[in-house]
């Protein structure tokens, strides 16, 4: 261990136990043993202990930013990119690793650095943006860590923290310079190994007291871990049998191919000779895998590099604005094409989130609804699934639109924020104590769906009722069969396309929906309850989740209630509550996992 792995370690364990003493009520609470997702163990407890496969990395690099874009362009990583490894409970690619340890240590899904080059007919240099791969990024650290010392690697998110490192660091602040430094710093989002090895202990000790600062320092000195022992990782020797565990290649003989190829490797890398790199990579490649060929994945392996490429979730959410922007000016422009261009984005973009949702159940080898990630993804899923059987039924596009607008808004959500749960994790074990619980949560999830599309189509509503004067033919779209239609409903010759008509079609396709999810989430309350007293030992403990399932199950019992007693007016009505319904439900999905104490805290 280098000098400043030991010095960020000493007091990183300073953070950690302060952070410790100011944790908030949620610590002091205990659910049943096994309530819990698994530990993340993010670095191999065994392969800290192992030395680094590719020899001995030099105390000071020689590569300047130009250099290392440069070799990083020449090399060729792609015949390591799906090699196995194991890695936090699951056997994994290495393309998977390399993006989950780079996205913990910079807070990014890749490294990027800057060129900059002096211009001497320009007031200011010329800055190019470089972005690496992952896999080259995971190498270079292994390889040559000494590079990024004083680079921007280490994630920081709390802004208050990552601006007193910077202005640390830059302390002469009259200098207009200096300023516009800072501001450049404070957009990267990082800071350098170094620079929070020298500060980090001078904000620990001026806000000790302050939970946010702690959990800040915390989490970027476990990045500054994550970055130093990185070679810890390199678990990827397959064993003789599936029961027993994967080991470190550096627990291979020393004549063995893959540790003769490797140490080839990282000498080849140390002085930037692209060709030997290459040709090193392309005998670990070969070596590795024949070690118990048996044992060692194939499909699964294929399965995962796929769904890492394919990235099926983010284009799935393209597909479905195309669509519902299409589906929407269908609606009012009467162009029969756009609303087929419609369907055809849509059914591209469901195609797009069911790869990627059965591919990812595939690679966790489990029903992939767990976590809010893939709660997330799963819900919208059911919900666009759902809405596309009634709108066949149907024949209505405006079930297509709705549909189209809650694949967007909970994928673009899910895969553009930090949504917990986008790594794939190993199982809670409450969650496999019964197979009532797969029951439970799918049904409550597609109800969570419906609340959403019941949500969508009520906007529809307020929209038309508030802002349409007259639907006349700009809101009319064409039937299948040729006739006119109201959102796709069919019309007689004495029901003319009138506003009331419109919102007629548009209460009735709400009502259908809302009952739907009326009767899902009652039903998923009550296999909730079965299967807490088979887990737990008790139907009801006014467990916060349950509650406010209950009392979102009640909002939508109201709008069953108000209709039946109120019949003038009932549709805006309906409306209104269908909104509020939503943001009960939105509070019960997100708000009670995150803030509220509970038995659910797998979810």
């Amino acid at each position: 261990m280098n000098a400043l792995s030991f010095r960020r370690l000493t007091w990183a364990l300073g953070v950690m136990l302060v952070v410790v003493c100011v944790q908030d009520t949620r610590a002091q609470y205990s659910g049943p043993a096994g309530n819990e997702h698994p530990p993340e163990q993010q670095l191999s407890e065994s392969g800290t202990k192992q030395a680094n496969p590719f020899g001995a990395p030099s105390r000071q690099s020689t590569a300047s930013n130009a250099d290392k874009a440069a070799f990083a362009a020449q090399v060729n990583l792609e015949p390591l990119r799906d090699l196995a490894v194991f890695h936090n409970g699951r056997v994994k690619v290495l393309d998977t690793l390399a993006s989950e340890m780079v996205q913990t240590i910079t807070g990014r899904k890749d490294y990027n650095d800057f060129l900059h080059e002096k211009r001497a007919d320009a007031l200011h240099d010329k800055i190019t943006r470089i972005k690496y791969d992952p896999v080259f990024t995971f190498l270079d650290m292994i390889i040559d860590p000494a590079y990024y010392f004083d680079k921007p690697l280490i994630g920081v998110n709390y802004l208050p923290l990552r601006r007193e490192i910077v202005e640390l660091q830059f302390a002469v602040r009259d200098d207009p310079t200096n300023k516009e430094v800072q501001e450049r710093w404070m957009k990267l989002g990082r800071v350098t190994p170094l620079m929070l090895e020298e500060w980090g202990p001078v904000v620990m000790q001026s806000h000790q007291a302050e939970q946010p600062y702690m959990e800040g320092l915390s989490r970027a000195q476990y990045g500054t871990q994550l970055f130093i022992e990185a070679k810890a990782n390199l678990e990827m020797v397959a064993p003789e049998s599936r029961e027993k565990p994967w080991t470190h290649v550096s627990q291979l003989p020393d004549e063995h191919a893959a540790r003769v190829a490797m140490m080839q490797l990282g000498e080849a890398w140390r002085t930037r000779d692209a060709a030997k790199v290459n040709a090193a990579v392309a005998a670990i490649a070969t070596a590795l895998p024949a070690i118990n060929a048996d044992v060692y994945p194939t499909t699964s392996r294929n399965i995962e590099i796929s769904y890492n490429n394919l990235r099926a979730f983010e284009w799935g959410w393209v597909f479905y604005a195309l669509s519902l922007v299409s589906l929407l000016l269908a609606f009012g422009t009467q162009r029969r094409w756009l609303a087929w261009m419609g369907g055809l984005l849509l059914a591209a973009g469901v195609g797009m989130h069911g790869v990627g949702f059965v591919a990812r159940c595939l690679i966790a080898e489990r029903f992939a609804i767990q976590n809010q990630f893939e709660s997330m993804t799963g819900l919208s899923l059911f919900a666009v699934l759902v809405a596309l059987g009634i709108m066949v039924w149907r024949k209505q596009w405006l079930f297509g639109a709705a549909a189209a607008a809650v694949g967007f808004m909970v994928l673009v959500t899910a895969t553009q924020t930090a949504i917990p749960g986008q790594s794939i994790e190993r199982e809670a074990a409450i969650l496999n104590t019964s197979v009532l619980l797969k029951y439970h949560v799918t049904t409550v999830l597609v109800s969570y769906g419906l609340i959403a599309l019941g949500f969508v189509v009520s906007l529809f509503y307020l929209a038309a009722h508030y802002f349409v004067k007259q639907p006349a033919a700009t809101m009319v779209v064409a039937g299948g069969d040729g006739t006119a239609s109201v959102m796709g409903a069919a019309l007689s010759e004495d029901a003319p396309a009138t506003k009331s008509r419109l919102l007629d079609d548009m209460d009735k396709a709400q009502m259908i929906i809302l009952q739907l999810a009326f009767w899902t989430l009652g039903v998923g309350i009550l296999l909730g309850a079965w299967w807490a007293d088979h887990s737990w030992g008790r139907w009801w403990a006014f467990d916060p989740k349950e509650t406010w399932a209950l009392i979102t199950w009640i909002v939508y019992l109201i709008v069953i209630h108000v209709r039946m007693a109120r019949p003038r007016g009932k549709g805006l009505t309906t409306a209104w509550l269908s909104v509020i319904g939503f943001f009960v439900m939105l509070w019960t999905y997100f708000g009670v996992n995150l803030l509220l104490p509970g038995l659910h805290a797998y979810a």
